[in-house]
């Protein structure tokens, strides 16, 4: 897992520069930039793992296939899976496809699908295209939204880790006002990588309503009771 070891632009992040990047479609125009989030990164880690470590390196693999999945348009571009064997299944869910993901509007609709009933929905992944989805959660985390490991279970080519997800809510979301407060979530990831330590499979399990109802503490929420008797907002996930 050497290749994980961050890059000239970022020490976090691979695969960003230099000439196996040179064709790459980004989707923005140009790679992304993590100082922000890093820095959050920094200051709310709770172990500076060493360098080298199993612990750093899956840390710089989970951190680089987040930057793939969504800046680099062309799933070809994407250095940390085979695309063509990988297979990401969120909470027990049906298998995706590099395709099915995009499908469904890539990371953040990913991540967030959920069985609710529409009326129910906070977040609603299919009303979500990628790029509203992207300007909803970095308006809503203008520090952006940090990730760290926290414990590795095994190494590969099973790799099977806890992380964690978290940032400060000071812009609004769906109707909810900035609290300025810490916001957080917790999952864990079963990982299964090939001979040249790309990513084949993928298996995420988490709370979305543990990071949902972190940004739901704002002035705007209503009550079900509301809800239930005809008013204008629907129970908290409406």
């Amino acid at each position: 897992m050497d290749q994980y070891k961050g890059s000239d632009v970022d020490k976090y992040r691979c695969f960003m520069s230099g000439e196996g990047e040179k064709n790459t479609t980004w989707r923005y125009g140009k790679p992304p930039t993590y100082e922000v989030v890093n820095k959050l990164f920094e200051e709310g880690r709770t172990t500076p793992w060493p360098a080298g470590s199993l612990e750093e390196q899956v840390q710089n693999l989970v951190k680089t296939w987040e930057m793939e999945l969504f800046h680099k348009i062309n799933p070809k571009d994407r250095k940390t899976t085979d695309v063509t064997k990988l297979e990401i299944i969120v909470n027990g869910r049906n298998p995706l496809t590099p395709e099915g993901v995009a499908e469904i509007g890539r990371g953040y609709n990913m991540f967030l699908q959920t069985s609710l009933p529409k009326n129910l929905r906070l977040y609603d992944p299919t009303e979500e295209t990628v790029d509203t989805a992207h300007e909803l959660f970095t308006t809503t985390f203008e520090k952006g939204f940090a990730m760290e490991i926290l414990h590795v279970y095994s190494g590969p080519p099973v790799i099977v880790y806890k992380f964690r997800h978290w940032g400060y809510m000071d812009g609004p979301f769906k109707g909810h006002p900035p609290t300025h407060e810490l916001v957080e979530m917790f999952g864990v990831c079963a990982m299964k990588l090939d001979e040249n330590f790309k990513v084949v499979k993928m298996e995420l399990f988490y709370d979305r309503g543990e990071l949902l109802a972190g940004l739901m503490k704002g002035a705007g929420a209503t009550t079900v009771a509301t809800a239930t008797g005809g008013g204008s907002s629907a129970c908290p996930f409406s």
